[in-house]
Formats: structure tokens, C-alpha cells, sequence
């Protein structure tokens, strides 16, 4: 699929942070680590990561803003466009070992989510979309939502609070209406893998609670134009602020959000 320029800036952004990224994995043990708080970290290699999209894309678009997760907000000249970025989405699978982590950046303009691109460099997936553009995998693969509409077969994902995360128990209760009427669910770690993979069809929905708007940005429209659905969790909520939503294909979203959906105040 040929990309607009800005596309076409943030997969070259991504594919950067992605090669400096597998060099840091290959020697993880290595790294030098903090803790940001209980359970969550941050290495080098993650910061290194954020320099280097930061600088390719203010470079090619310096009047742009820019939100990411390790720096403070960049103000733009251009008020209406920001870039939105999580330099490596997965930071715990990471410094474990475990090859399934992801460059994560997103274009708004105006407050709505334009284009986006999730690269996974251990697998070599770059998953990216433009607003009515669709979606796609790497250079010409098309992606579309799982066309199943049955719960019973249906896989679905979803992120565990850890260290007793004020959300873990509503997530249990949702595990126990859930599992007993489905195919399986997964916890994978990465919040842009687990839309990417909505939107390649790979699982049938996805939901979370207290995730960062650079965690679902890009995610959010790559599920959209695959012809998913994506809803706050609670209608009514700003889904990207809020950080809480409910993913997948169009026939099974309104049997997924109701179960839930279910529990009062969730």
C-alpha cells in the first residue's frame, strides 16, 4: 500500500527504534533497569528508543507536537497535529526475554487519530493504517477482523493488572463471566500488539482497564480500518483519556460488550 509522507515517516521512525530496539534485546541482560512504580519498568533501551523516534520525526515534521511515554509533552507550532508514541510497548516481556514487544506511534490531527503504526521487530510484523485508507501488514497484506460470530469459538485478550493494580478485581470478575463462554483467553503484555492483532484477525475481541493513550493511539485506528469496532468501556467515557475500551469484530461486539459490560461501575 503507498502511504501518505507522514506515514511513510512513521514506519521509517519505527523501523529505527525497532533496529536499536533488537540489538538492546539480543543483550537484555545487560541492561541497566528503574522502576517507574510497583511492577513497571523502564531500561535504556526503551529511552534510547524514544530519542530516536522523537528525533525522526520532529526532524521531518518539526512544527508537529509530541506526546511520548518516557519525555514531556513537545507543544507544536502547528496546533492540530501531534504525534502520539510509546517507544517500546511490552517493556516487561522485554527485559524478561520474551519476544513480543512493539513500537507503537500515532499521527492526531485535530483530536482524532489519523494513522498509526505498530511494529513488532522480533517478528518483523509492521501493522499501520490512514484513516479511510485501511489496514495492512507489512508492504501488501490486507488486514480484515475475524469474520466469526460465535462466542464459543472465539479467543479473546485482554492486560492483568499486576502488583495488585486497583483494577484487578474487576478484570477477574470479567475472566469469570467470560472464560466459561469462549474458546480462550490471552494475556500477552503488549495493549498495540493486542489491537494489531484484532485487527489482523488473529483474536476475535479485546478489552482493558487503566491504559495510557500512547498504549491504544495507533492500535485504536488499525482495529477501525480493518472494519472492527472500538468503544470506551463505559459509554460515554473519552476512550483515549480514559484509557479503558472494548475491541473487536463487528459481529461479535455486542455479545462481547455485554458480558463486560455486566458488572455495575466496571
Amino acid at each position: 500500500m503507498q502511504g501518505s509522507a507522514n506515514l511513510n515517516i512513521m514506519i521509517k521512525a519505527a523501523r529505527l527504534a525497532g533496529r536499536s530496539l533488537a540489538k538492546d534485546f539480543r543483550e537484555v541482560e545487560n541492561l541497566q533497569v528503574s522502576t517507574k512504580g510497583p511492577g513497571d519498568f523502564v531500561s535504556k533501551a526503551d529511552m534510547a528508543a524514544e530519542k530516536i523516534v522523537r528525533e525522526t520525526l520532529m526532524e521531518a515534521r518539526p512544527n508537529y507536537g509530541f506526546l511520548g511515554e518516557e519525555s514531556d509533552e513537545v507543544l507544536g507550532t502547528d496546533p492540530t497535529r501531534r504525534w502520539i508514541v510509546d517507544p517500546l510497548d511490552g517493556t516487561t516481556n522485554f527485559l524478561h526475554g520474551m519476544p513480543h514487544w512493539a513500537v507503537s506511534i500515532a499521527l492526531e490531527h485535530k483530536g482524532d487519530i489519523v494513522a498509526g503504526v505498530v511494529f513488532d521487530p522480533a517478528k518483523d510484523e509492521m501493522f499501520f493504517a490512514e484513516k479511510g485508507q485501511g489496514a495492512w501488514l507489512n508492504d501488501n497484506q490486507r488486514l480484515r477482523v475475524s469474520g466469526r460470530a460465535k462466542m464459543i469459538e472465539s479467543v479473546f485478550a485482554t492486560g492483568v493488572p499486576f502488583g495488585g493494580g486497583k483494577y484487578l478485581p474487576a478484570t477477574l470478575q470479567d475472566l469469570g463471566r467470560l472464560m466459561p463462554a469462549c474458546a480462550g483467553v490471552r494475556r500477552w503484555g503488549a495493549a498495540s500488539l493486542d489491537l494489531a492483532y484484532v485487527a489482523a484477525g488473529r483474536y476475535e475481541g479485546y478489552w482493558e482497564r487503566g491504559l495510557n493513550i500512547w498504549d491504544i493511539a495507533a492500535g485504536v485506528i488499525i482495529v477501525r480500518e480493518a472494519g472492527g469496532m472500538v468503544a470506551p468501556l463505559r459509554e460515554g467515557q473519552d476512550m483515549l483519556e480514559g484509557g479503558q475500551l472494548i475491541a473487536s469484530n463487528g459481529a461479535m461486539f455486542d455479545a462481547f460488550a455485554k458480558v463486560i459490560r455486566e458488572r455495575p461501575g466496571a
